[in-house]
């Protein structure tokens, strides 16, 4: 789905419809002391334990895509999640 990378939407502090700058949201590197990093180590990772059988998740075949819009008055910056799930985005540039 082709998703334009510029969209007028509603930012919070100017209180009203301006537009926005769409980029990818990618998520930030897994912090180390967490206490689910920390728990995984512990099960799976530390001893002479043996090899720890994970369970058996079935992953969902696509997301739904996220982006980080940046508002272009204020430059505040608002998450914009489509409720839909798909398996491919694409940020283009509309051509007036």
């Amino acid at each position: 789905m082709k998703v334009p990378n510029v969209q007028n939407i509603y930012c919070p502090k100017c209180n009203k419809h301006t537009e926005h700058k769409l980029k990818a949201f990618k998520s930030g590197k897994a912090r180390a002391l967490s206490i689910g990093t920390r728990s995984n180590i512990r099960k799976h990772k530390m001893g002479y334990g043996g090899k720890a059988k994970f369970t058996a998740t079935v992953k969902k075949q696509n997301k739904k895509p996220s982006y980080l819009a940046e508002c272009t008055v204020c430059q505040r910056k608002v998450y914009l999640i489509t409720p839909k799930r798909m398996k491919k985005t694409e940020l283009t540039a509309l051509n007036k």
